[in-house]
């Protein structure tokens, strides 16, 4: 394809802005650091760490049994990414665009919707939590007695902290993905050797004989009801879990990368690989903790806080806020604004869209400690997750099986009747049925007792069901697609 086969001949607004439209290939910057980025800040993040701390310590497996299934979930996330990136790099465009094609160019909008709102949730949640980390700079340097006054929960330096985190990554996202791009391909290096460094440190301070206990240090803590194996497994779930939102909407980044190749490189470095060294220096760091503080602390600005090195924790507080912010802008800030200009491209833009998420998003993390930490939200956000699984497998099995890789470029944009992605008024029913019955059983994986046991696994399940139910129910207009579109492109 060449950069004329990417422009759309035939507009409808309301389907169509430039944020929305297909990127063609040589406005497309992004290389395999890019991506190796992408994953080294959700990794890197403050709530990322804290997880794999929290893994190691839970489950009374061998540390590193924990390590191995951490790993193991790398490679299941790389593999399920590399099916939404695909089609993204040959097209160029990104994922409300690309749900097009099996939700219908109207229905599109519903997975766009539970995508973006759970985003916007997140987005709240980790400003906040990266706040703390800006938070424990100010306290640091201010010298802030320990039981200063508080409002909501949260101390005057701690508003101050927020407000700033607030107002930078909007102005981070206005400058536009060049700026975003530069700030994740110097966040991801600079946490690594502060991580490094945390860790040479606590190792000293333990002793020579730490990297022979670190196997066994946790085996004794935690447990798991029905044993070992299920433990592991539980390990992996847990971890693709954490991934979840940002695989159903990888199209969004993927359709910045040059070609399939270097998507693939940067996921294979950022995901397995990545995450086996950052949890390889969780586990010693986490081990450590054990030995010197006497309990194990799971997250870093209470290790920081314990080494009591003014210049490291200068240090450590700016690299988490930067960590912490990158995963933000990635996960939960550009996705929801891609989402929310889908609903009304002719009025909104990607960037009125992160104006928009900015503003909702600002009271969910005003009002965490307060409030919406207290209120059980866990089962409320696995909810969510539980409704994105099916809408992964449809959209994964509606491309690789029933349009055999081909997408009408044009006709993703295209809101007539004869258009290959209307359907019925622009729904997809039969998408819809696939989801209803797969998001049935994936929900009732939170809440329902009795397939419980099942919540570890609910999302690979979920998106197995969906993306099963679509295929069987789409296979007879996967000839009908595929004579179409010959028709097109002879």
């Amino acid at each position: 394809m060449n950069n004329d086969d990417f422009k759309i001949q035939d507009i409808d607004p309301s389907l169509y802005n430039e944020d929305l439209a297909p990127l063609p290939p040589s406005k497309r910057t992004w290389g395999w650091f890019e991506i190796f980025n992408v994953w080294s800040n959700d990794i890197q993040s403050l709530f990322g760490y804290t997880l794999a701390a929290t893994l190691f310590i839970s489950y009374g497996l061998n540390g590193w049994a924990v390590l191995a299934g951490i790993v193991l979930a790398g490679f299941i996330v790389m593999g399920l990414v590399q099916l939404t990136g695909k089609p993204s790099v040959k097209y160029g465009i990104p994922f409300p665009v690309m749900a097009r094609s099996s939700m219908g160019v109207r229905g599109a909008n519903f997975p766009a919707m539970v995508r973006g709102i759970v985003a916007i949730f997140w987005y709240g949640v980790q400003t906040y939590f990266a706040s703390t980390a800006v938070a424990l700079l100010l306290n640091s340097v201010l010298e802030t007695p320990a039981d200063a006054a508080s409002f909501m929960g949260i101390t005057a330096i701690g508003w101050v902290s927020y407000c700033l985190v607030c107002v930078f990554q909007v102005l981070l996202f206005v400058r536009g993905m060049k700026w975003i791009t530069k700030f994740l391909n110097w966040a991801g290096p600079l946490v690594y050797m502060v991580m490094i460094a945390l860790m040479l440190i606590i190792w000293y301070q333990a002793g020579p004989t730490l990297l022979s206990e670190l196997g066994s240090i946790f085996s004794g803590s935690g447990e798991y009801e029905t044993g070992p194996v299920a433990a592991f497994f539980a390990v992996v779930g847990t971890m693709v879990a954490y991934f979840a939102a940002v695989v159903i909407n990888y199209g969004d980044f993927a359709r910045f990368v040059r070609s399939e190749k270097q998507m693939t490189t940067g996921n294979f470095l950022g995901l397995p690989v990545s995450l086996a060294i950052f949890s390889l220096i969780a586990l010693v760091i986490t081990a450590g903790t054990v030995v010197v503080f006497g309990e194990t602390l799971t997250n870093p600005t209470d290790i920081v806080a314990r080494v009591d090195n003014l210049t490291l924790t200068i240090i450590a507080a700016l690299t988490f806020f930067a960590a912490t912010v990158g995963i933000n802008l990635v996960a939960n800030f550009i996705p929801p604004a891609y989402d929310i200009a889908n609903l009304a491209p002719a009025h909104i833009s990607a960037r009125t869209g992160g104006f928009i998420t900015a503003a909702i998003a600002f009271f969910i993390g005003a009002l965490w400690v307060a409030f919406i930490s207290q209120v059980g939200i866990a089962a409320f956000v696995d909810t969510l997750g539980a409704i994105l699984a099916p809408l992964y497998g449809i959209i994964v099995a509606d491309y690789y099986l029933v349009r055999k890789q081909h997408l009408n470029l044009q006709d993703l944009f295209s809101a007539k009747a004869t258009a290959t992605y209307y359907f019925d008024g622009g729904w997809n029913r039969k998408a819809m049925i696939s989801f209803a019955i797969a998001s049935v059983f994936s929900v009732a994986s939170v809440w329902v007792p009795a397939v419980s046991q099942l919540h570890g696994y609910a999302w690979l399940l979920g998106a197995l069901l969906g993306a099963v139910l679509h295929y069987l129910l789409m296979r007879n207009a996967a000839a009908l697609h595929a004579s179409k579109t010959a028709a097109s492109q002879g």
